[in-house]
């Protein structure tokens, strides 16, 4: 029965926050340099099964590539490793001597970590290494859609984890995927954060569950091609970010927006490295497939190839068809290419003048996407300023694949799978987020030395001020 299932994972929800509770404890007296042994130890060993893991999640969603998804599993292990290793997140983390101030790094507890079916291994690294490296036990919710291979992931840093000294229950995953699992691990007494990726309902239950919470909004990026560019490279970024696992990185770019004068320049361009410009029959028919009659995201279209996209809805493309481009003019819910759509398909919209792209951005964005990732390809920085000091976005990307720019792989930006799109967004964070947000900051404040104060003769004022008014006379 449903309601048997229900129970079930209800009870493990409860079992694994009691358990992660205990071994917090122990996690929260550590060193630093013990908490690091332990992080570089799940780094290593899930780096080590980054393909199997890649191969498995790709069979048992059908979304996206195995290459691609490897790629996102030595991200999510080596490189967060590398970005993390340095950082100080318990303990000290500075003495300001002469404002006799100390910081004290403080880990936040059991943390509740959704993971989404687009990301459902690489995912499962990326957070453990930041929770337990700033000293915070974790345990994950799988998407039903994934969970097999996120227990595998799970698993993997579990054993890495605690052969390098965590206590059991740092690190715990729910074998029963459903709803009320999921729930019942949110309102837990024990759990004190949530760490939400996922779909809009789970990011919404998440902010809804009475516990802080830090989650992802839709991304929507538009990407803007501006005159000063450098046309061919602009649209291999592109290319390159939109088909990389094919596009289910919710910082891929969505939409293409130029002017009216490299209307001709960049469909030209585009077309001859894989830019299929559907006609209006063909938009129409791919149009039906994108989302479903409650206007959600169609999973059946998720990571999944140009060709495929068109076979299923009816229409024939090149061999060498790499993305699908729908001409669109409006944003809202009545328009399909102006949402997020997590494969290979983008919105093309061609304005008259700068002035308009920037509106057009601003109204797609609005519409969904607020907070979350912009990009733009220019050689000139003013325009690139005006832009940013309007666009309502937390990563504004220049020059770079929006996927792999806005993650963190090709910028500055802390790589993370976990992307906070601020309070326009509706998130409690807009930062790419690291151990730093997991973690709060202890301050200890002395008692500074008095300032001296100059004592006032006031009989001397009284005779200075008669002088004073005796001259004036």
């Amino acid at each position: 029965m449903e309601l048997d299932k229900d129970l079930k994972a209800r009870q493990e929800a409860r079992t694994l926050a009691k358990q992660a509770e205990e071994a917090q404890k122990v996690l929260a007296q550590m060193s630093q340099q013990q908490l690091d042994k332990i992080a570089e130890a799940m780094a290593d060993a899930f780096y080590k099964e980054s393909s199997a893991l890649a191969d498995m999640a790709v069979r048992e969603t059908g979304f996206g590539n195995s290459e691609d998804k490897t790629t996102k599993n030595q991200f999510a292990s080596r490189r967060v490793w590398e970005a993390v290793r340095d950082m100080k997140t318990v303990g000290v983390l500075s003495r300001n001597q002469k404002e006799k101030l100390w910081e004290i790094g403080v880990p936040m507890g059991v943390i509740a970590a959704i993971v989404p079916s687009t990301n459902p291994t690489s995912t499962v690294c990326y957070k453990a290494i930041i929770a337990l490296k700033s000293g915070n036990s974790i345990v994950f919710s799988p998407h039903p859609k994934a969970l097999f291979c996120t227990l595998k992931a799970a698993e993997i840093v579990r054993a890495a984890a605690e052969k390098a000294g965590a206590p059991k229950g740092s690190i715990g995953c729910l074998g029963i995927a459903s709803m009320a699992g999921c729930q019942e691990l949110m309102t837990a007494p024990q759990v004190r954060l949530i760490l939400a990726t996922g779909g809009p309902g789970m990011v919404k239950a998440a902010y809804s569950s009475g516990k802080p919470a830090i989650g992802v909004g839709a991304g929507n990026g538009p990407v803007y091609i501006h005159h000063t560019a450098d046309i061919k490279q602009a649209l291999k970024s592109i290319l390159r970010s939109k088909t990389f696992d094919n596009g289910t990185v919710c910082a891929s770019e969505q939409s293409i927006i130029v002017e009216k004068d490299m209307e001709s320049r960049v469909k030209e361009e585009a077309s001859q490295m894989g830019f299929y410009f559907m006609n209006t029959q063909e938009a129409g028919l791919l149009a039906k497939h994108l989302f479903r009659p409650d206007g959600s995201l169609n999973p059946e279209i998720v990571g999944r190839t140009a060709r495929e996209l068109a076979e299923k809805a009816g229409f024939s493309v090149p061999q060498d068809a790499k993305i699908l481009v729908a001409r669109e003019q409006e944003a809202g819910p009545t328009r399909p290419y102006s949402m997020e759509k997590l494969c290979p398909v983008l919105a093309f919209f061609v304005m008259d003048s700068e002035d308009a792209v920037l509106q057009k951005a601003i109204e797609v964005l609005i519409h969904e996407g607020s907070g979350h990732t912009f990009a733009m390809h220019a050689c000139d920085e003013k325009v690139v300023e005006k832009f940013a000091r309007q666009i309502p976005v937390s990563r504004f990307l220049v020059n770079t694949p929006a996927a792999l720019g806005g993650i963190g792989a090709t910028t500055g930006l802390f790589p993370a799978l976990t992307l906070g799109c601020g309070a326009v967004g509706g998130s409690s964070s807009s930062n790419n987020i690291s151990p730093m947000d997991l973690i709060n900051i202890r301050r200890v404040a002395w008692q500074q030395e008095e300032k001296p104060t100059v004592s006032v003769d006031e009989t001397l004022v009284d005779l200075l001020a008669a002088k004073i008014l005796e001259r004036l006379k």
